[in-house]
């Protein structure tokens, strides 16, 4: 099974040197610890998710915002707005721009959705993350550096994908979020070994293949 890779697109990135105390509150960053803010929106809301715990591991940074947008980024509020707003937050610019290096490099190499269907109308983000930053890590309540399969697709696939990645491999369940999320697709986290990961994330993605291809079973 060969998925054709959607590669996510960055489309704003800015970094505010000393942000307002004011501002460093309403997006959920400490001024005790947090002067600077970097601030990202990208049209793929869940590859970002990953990218912005990619930051954490190399940079003295925490997420401080990331939410996803309503209806997707087909519908987005404007041409910079994408699918997320994604929010780091460090004691200095520096500690900024490194968090920034590591979230493009996992943008541009590593975390995409990838095509379910010869028409492209089917996405599915079949993806394992080896080693877990501190954003991530609290989110899904699993120890910093455990190994997590990121599992997302629509909600039919989602369903039936879930299934099929829980009977392959040996791995438990993190959390499971069921449709509609805000973008109107279903995701869930596994965690196990790194292999177990893998071995779930692939029948995840063998699974919406195969409801693409058969929407009514075979």
């Amino acid at each position: 099974m060969i998925l054709e890779p959607i590669m996510p697109k960055l489309l704003s990135v800015r970094r505010i040197p000393n942000a307002p105390e004011a501002m460093l509150r309403a997006y959920g960053a400490d001024p005790d610890r947090h002067s600077s803010l970097g601030l990202i929106t990208c049209d793929q809301d869940d590859s970002l998710y990953v990218a912005l715990d990619e930051a954490t591991k190399h940079a003295s940074v925490d997420v401080v915002f990331a939410h996803s947008f309503y209806a997707g980024a087909a519908h987005a509020s404007g041409a910079l707005s994408g699918e997320i707003l994604g929010v780091l937050a460090g004691a200095d610019p520096e500690e900024i721009d490194a968090g920034l290096t590591a979230l493009r490099r996992c943008i541009e190499h590593d975390a995409c959705f990838y095509n379910a269907d010869t028409k492209g109308q089917i996405a599915v983000f079949p993806h394992v993350i080896a080693s877990l930053g501190h954003y991530l890590s609290e989110q899904a309540g699993l120890p910093v550096g455990a190994s997590m399969a990121y599992l997302v697709a629509p909600p039919m696939e989602g369903a039936m994908g879930l299934d099929a990645a829980l009977k392959a491999a040996d791995v438990s369940v993190a959390k499971i979020f069921p449709p509609p999320s805000a973008t109107n697709y279903a995701a869930a986290w596994l965690s196990g070994s790194q292999t177990a990961c893998e071995a779930a994330a692939e029948a995840f993605a063998e699974a919406v293949v195969h409801v693409a291809l058969f929407p009514f079973g075979e």
